[in-house]
């Protein structure tokens, strides 16, 4: 294992230009980071000050031991509704301890260095859960938007939400909305060229200056939560049931894919930005250390946040320090100024958190959908729907199995076995090239493409059509790029099939990873090794001795 966070190679030539930069880019990102902390506390079903938590130790954590050097960590939207259905279910301690878990399989998959596997999650499934999170973002804050009364707890199911949302419909709050609409326009219209004072911040200002000043009867953080501690969080490990360990599993997979994939992401897109080359095995160890260690103290499962390391690119930030600046930022607005927070709308956190789910989602990709093969186009509406519908967990799954289908036909589809008898063998044509003098009795197949389970059926025929005349058959693979264990099975089985009629099987030009697989196996042993060719020629010519003994 090589644990070697890149705040250590950075420190090495660290200088005062560097920590001005530095202190600056933290600063600006720590306040973006305030307001979408304690939001995402709120929107994830638990409290304000865990979103801040989450905020302050996992972004200092992914910032002292990442791989990256200018990813900002923290509690991600991407978890919303993830978090907010298993509080619901299993409640806070077994959702801290899940987030632990989830800790646990980042640190192990960058420790086995298998960061450079998350390149694999196929774009369709990528997109669709993305735009199914903005979507199950939105709808968690339509009631502090609206302002509206519920009888009961607000559902965590989708459908159940929406129609118990439309029912309370009359009971929307003006006030609430105004402040809302207020803050969304402040946040939309604010000039980009001020992203040092970021328009978020100022909403929740302002929303909060009128609240107060104008006595409006609007929700805020200390009516509805008795505001947030002041002070250092407790640390208390979570109560263990080895009863609900096992149901755990799943959503702590998710939470750790996910949240590689959020983290990578980001860190990608960074490198674009900086012109440099981010340890995605260092990124996840650092995942991993800070998902186990937060919970500790009552936090958020944490990822790299790609809205928020942007930010500290564009206000300049040179090393991982900046990072730890935004971390030692939204401390001291914890030790210092918490009881400030009680008098922030709900109403304005909702806007807040509105506008950052708007802005997540690739809405473009439904456009484009007839551009898009079938396949995927289905594998992105199938992982969109479950996710909004169900629960990510279910939507990831649904939708790597759909895309690894699609992928599988894909392969099986282009894979083409060609026949030739001796007279087509010798005008070659159709991209083969002539062979000439192939003796009766002799067939040819020329295999092209990936020999996998998805195609290997397509040797079947070759097994069919092995009776009659044909004495040997040749099959020749220089044009197969990879078999696995299903198609080396389909060919051991056309060499029994032929051996116990008392004819032949010759291999022509097997190579690289298929050869490699045959030789393992001991198959050239069992067919033996006078029968394995490098080229068409030698095999015709082994042909031509099996049938005439010349």
């Amino acid at each position: 294992m090589r644990f070697r966070p890149r705040l250590l190679e950075a420190l090495r030539d660290y200088s005062r230009d560097k920590f001005f930069a530095d202190l600056g880019a933290g600063l600006t990102v720590g306040i973006v980071a305030l307001s979408l902390c304690i939001g995402l506390g709120i929107a994830s079903g638990v409290t304000p000050q865990a979103g801040l938590y989450s905020g302050i130790i996992g972004g200092f954590l992914v910032s002292a031991l990442g791989g990256s050097r200018v990813q900002i960590g923290g509690p991600a939207g991407a978890f919303v509704g993830l978090i907010a259905l298993m509080a619901a279910k299993f409640g806070l301690a077994d959702l801290l301890l899940c987030t632990m878990m989830a800790g646990v399989i980042l640190f192990v998959m960058g420790a086995l260095r298998l960061g450079s596997l998350i390149k694999f999650v196929p774009h369709p499934v990528t997109v669709g859960f993305t735009c199914g999170i903005a979507i199950t973002i939105l709808s968690t804050q339509i009631r502090a938007l609206l302002g509206l009364q519920l009888g009961a707890a607000e559902p965590a199911e989708f459908l159940q939400k929406m129609g118990t949302l439309a029912g309370a419909l009359p009971t929307m709050t003006w006030a609430t909305s105004a402040v809302a609409g207020l803050s969304l326009a402040i946040i939309l219209l604010w000039p980009k060229g001020w992203s040092r004072v970021p328009g978020s911040i100022v909403a929740v200002v302002v929303g909060t200056v009128l609240v107060a000043v104008l006595k409006l009867p609007v929700e805020t953080i200390g009516s509805k939560y008795g505001g947030i501690p002041q002070g250092w969080p407790a640390f208390s490990f979570p109560a263990i049931d080895l009863g609900h360990l096992s149901s755990l599993i799943r959503p702590a997979f998710t939470i750790a894919l996910l949240g590689a994939i959020e983290s990578l992401l980001a860190a990608v897109v960074a490198d674009g930005l900086i012109d440099d080359r981010h340890d995605s095995n260092q990124e996840l160890m650092a995942q991993g250390a800070a998902n186990f260690v937060v919970p500790l103290f009552g936090g958020l499962p944490v990822t790299g946040v790609l809205a928020r390391t942007a930010t500290n690119i564009r206000c300049g930030a040179r090393t991982p320090v900046a990072g730890l600046v935004h971390a030692g930022f939204l401390l001291i607005v914890l030790l210092v100024a918490a009881p400030l927070a009680s008098g922030v709308p709900l109403a304005a956190l909702a806007a807040v958190l509105a506008v950052v789910a708007i802005r997540m989602g690739e809405w473009e990709e439904f456009a484009l959908l007839h551009k898009k093969p079938r396949g995927d186009a289905a594998v992105f509406l199938t992982t969109f729907a479950l996710t909004v519908l169900f629960d990510l967990t279910v939507a990831v799954e649904v939708g790597m199995v759909l895309a690894a289908v699609t992928f599988i036909k894909r392969v099986a589809d282009t894979t083409q076995i060609h026949s030739m008898t001796g007279e087509e063998a010798a005008a070659g044509g159709q991209g083969h090239e002539p062979v000439a003098n192939v003796p009766p009795g002799v067939m040819i197949y020329r295999v092209f493409g990936a020999l996998l389970f998805g195609s290997a059926e397509k040797l079947e025929s070759i097994i069919r059509r092995s009776g009659g005349d044909t004495t040997v058959v040749i099959l020749h693979l220089a044009a197969v790029t990879a078999m696995d264990a299903t198609a080396l099975n389909r060919v051991e089985n056309l060499h029994t099939k032929l051996a116990r009629r008392g004819k032949h099987l010759v291999l022509s030009g097997p190579h690289t990873q298929p050869y490699f697989m045959m030789e393992k196996a001991g198959f050239f042993d069992v067919l033996g090794r006078d029968n394995v060719a490098a080229d068409i020629e030698s095999a015709v010519a082994r042909a031509r001795r099996l049938t005439t003994g010349k």
